[in-house]
């Protein structure tokens, strides 16, 4: 069997003739990124093989030069080994973990009159009478006898752990316990009534559980005291997934995969890859979980419930049901509403109570899932008579049109491009990311503003979005995105360069010189990063514009535009609209008809949490959107050819910005 070494790591593992370097780094624990799920689109797991002829054969050299072959480069994910090799592996990009917990939820309260009456989990004291000679009854009976007698409480069920502990338990706390009991769940309102633990002495000062949105790029959590039904600790990170893949078809090709097999596996579901992502989701979660105990004071060993939503991708994921369906026609998911899942913790490979209970929140279809209902439940949109549009800005650009009388719904491949992900100098909101962008118009010359006023590193989604709209007003770049390398105010300093000029990807123009960065390099805005922004506000657009023809509303009936997502509160709505990616409503009150909800799927997740009627209620939105297939819809190919434009191919759509670009 071949030998392969990793440097600098000095790691080495021996492999089948036939493994991908991707599967030998893997085998003795070297990380190597793939954020295209191991497609060979992106090469980034480019790694220098030395002494590699005839030991290696690369299947796919895209994004490698001559020049780079010549060196030794090869794709990990696309290189297959036949000998021994030596293989260096280049610094990987680190994941700045920095995120701003705060900003990814608006401040969050119980609804009102909330009481613990309104939890089906429920912590009972009981102070028992000891058996006796007289009183021969056995203590599983004792239990139950008493929660019936004191709290009503019969039919009552129990897993096997709690069974073998039951009388070490009761005599080691003289007979006076609290039962944790789920009463219900919003599948079986009937019961019977499960005991998820039998804690010594009295333990109803608090009872906890958590809410968890998982993201593709951000996992965010809340745990809550459902005792108050307040939010007791907050945390969030990104989403460890995405060493595997940046966006979900990555992740989904990546699932489906077999060792060995660069191509999808036709059955998955014993996938060491998909393993593998159940594994990094729910690392992420346990991670969360610690830190978000470790302020509040509690042992995540008290955490009695997991309430969940996400895309359907990572619901699947998380779960460990293969994801395959979803990307092939007709895009049929496995899961749309998923039954509750009493005592699944401990299965999933949840740091929580292993008997916890895990509820993940119903979707819609395979490109709207939990994540939406959540947040339309979260945004109200479904009980007013005003007709809202609700916007979710991601990766998949999720779009829910309507009112109380009805909800239509869709979902458009937008790209991780305002995650930072397929842009030359793009980077996530971390510490040094250029935030906002003026450009003089007079000179061309860029000032900008970073998170953390640090050194900039690289250009985040409002970033991108900010330094587009502005390259666009000044007329550095025409309607189609193309730079202008002779616009006549371009000041051209001899020892740095023009702003605009001619890179290894076509024209780019220089945000930030070498000399003022982080990274040491100049940071650009290459014409192929400008095509794949008009392509990801092109198809947002699209979106919301083919669910308003599907149902014959103008855009300008529209009385409110609500933006979900943590990434949405950063975005300059002026901006936005400047390029193309929202709808003009209009200046001065027409900015008033845009409103940031944050995290609006965290927040319907908490809800539903902590209200039998609100997670009822997620279920009705569920039942009551109507989806629209766009792959299936002739509207949505036309509008988004027509948003291929800055900032769109009819003017008098956005009037606003024509009066200020002529």
């Amino acid at each position: 069997m071949p030998h392969v070494l990793f440097l600098p790591a000095q790691r080495s593992a021996e492999v089948s003739v036939g493994a991908s370097l991707l599967e030998a780094a893997q085998a003795c624990g070297v990380e190597i990124h793939i954020p295209c799920g191991g497609q060979g689109r992106c090469g980034r797991c480019a790694v220098v093989v030395q002494g590699g002829d005839g030991r290696l054969r690369r299947r796919s050299t895209i994004r490698l030069s001559p020049a780079d072959i010549a060196a030794g480069y090869a794709l990990a994910c696309q290189s297959l080994v036949l000998g021994d090799l030596a293989v260096v592996v280049p610094p990987q990009e680190e994941i700045a973990r920095h995120l701003v917990t705060a900003k990814h939820a608006v401040a969050v309260e119980p609804p009102a009159g909330y009481t613990v009456a309104d939890q089906p989990l429920q912590a009972f004291f009981l102070a028992l009478d000891p058996p006796s000679l007289a009183d021969q009854t056995d203590d599983w009976s004792r239990l139950q006898r008493g929660l019936a007698g004191a709290y009503g409480v019969s039919g009552l069920t129990a897993d096997m752990d709690l069974l073998r502990r039951l009388g070490e338990v009761l005599r080691s706390a003289d007979w006076q316990v609290t039962a944790v009991v789920e009463l219900d769940a919003w599948d079986r309102p009937a019961g019977p009534p499960r005991l998820v633990d039998l804690l010594p002495g009295r333990r109803t000062d608090a009872l906890h559980a958590i809410a968890v949105d998982i993201g593709t790029t951000t996992v965010s959590l809340f745990l809550v005291d459902l005792m108050t039904g307040r939010v007791v600790a907050r945390a969030a990170d990104y989403n460890d997934q995405i060493r595997r893949g940046e966006d979900i078809i990555s992740r989904i090709v990546y699932a489906s995969r077999k060792a060995g097999n660069s191509q999808p596996a036709a059955n998955s579901v014993n996938s060491a890859n998909l393993v593998e992502l159940q594994a990094l989701v729910v690392g992420t979660i346990n991670r969360l979980v610690e830190q978000a105990c470790r302020r509040a004071g509690v042992e995540p060993k008290q955490v009695y419930k997991a309430t969940v939503v996400g895309n359907p991708t990572m619901i699947h994921l998380f779960l460990g049901v293969p994801p395959e369906q979803i990307r092939l026609a007709p895009y049929i998911p496995a899961l749309n509403q998923v039954p509750s899942l009493p005592g699944a913790a401990q299965a999933l490979g949840l740091a929580i109570h292993p008997q916890a209970t895990v509820d993940c929140l119903p979707g819609v279809a395979s490109y709207v899932g939990a994540d939406i209902t959540a947040g339309v439940l979260s945004s109200g949109m479904h009980r007013s008579e005003a007709l809202r549009l609700f916007i979710d800005i991601g990766t998949n650009g999720e779009t829910v049109l309507g009112n109380a009388d009805w909800l239509i719904c869709c979902a458009c491949s937008a790209g991780p491009a305002f995650e930072g992900a397929g842009v030359e100098h793009g980077t996530r909101a971390a510490a040094g990311a250029i935030e906002e962008v003026w450009i003089n118009g007079d000179t061309g010359e860029p000032t900008y503003r970073t998170v953390g006023n640090l050194p900039p590193k690289g250009l985040c989604g409002s970033g991108l979005i900010s330094l587009l709209a502005e390259l666009f007003l000044a007329g550095l770049v025409d309607k189609r995105g193309r730079l202008n390398q002779g616009w006549p105010g371009l000041r051209d300093r001899p020892s740095l360069g023009p702003r605009v000029r001619r890179g290894d990807h076509g024209l780019e123009y220089v945000v930030a010189w070498a000399e003022e960065t982080a990274i040491g390099r100049d940071i650009v805005l290459t014409e192929v990063d400008i095509d794949n922004l008009l392509r990801t506000k092109a198809a947002i657009f699209a979106g919301f514009t083919s669910l308003a023809e599907a149902v014959g509303v103008p855009l300008e009936a529209v009385e409110e535009v609500l933006i979900g997502g943590a990434f949405g509160q950063h975005i300059n709505v002026e901006k936005a609209v400047e390029i193309g990616l929202l709808p003009d409503l209009g200046t001065g009150e027409g900015w008033s008809r845009f409103r940031f909800l944050g995290n609006t799927a965290l927040n319907g997740a908490y809800l539903a949490l902590v209200s039998r009627a609100m997670r009822q209620e997620v279920r009705n939105i569920a039942n009551k959107m109507t989806y629209l297939e766009l792959s299936a819809d002739n509207r949505f190919y036309e509008q988004f050819m027509s948003a291929m434009f800055l900032p769109h191919t009819d003017a008098r759509l956005f009037p606003s910005v024509a009066s200020r670009n002529t």
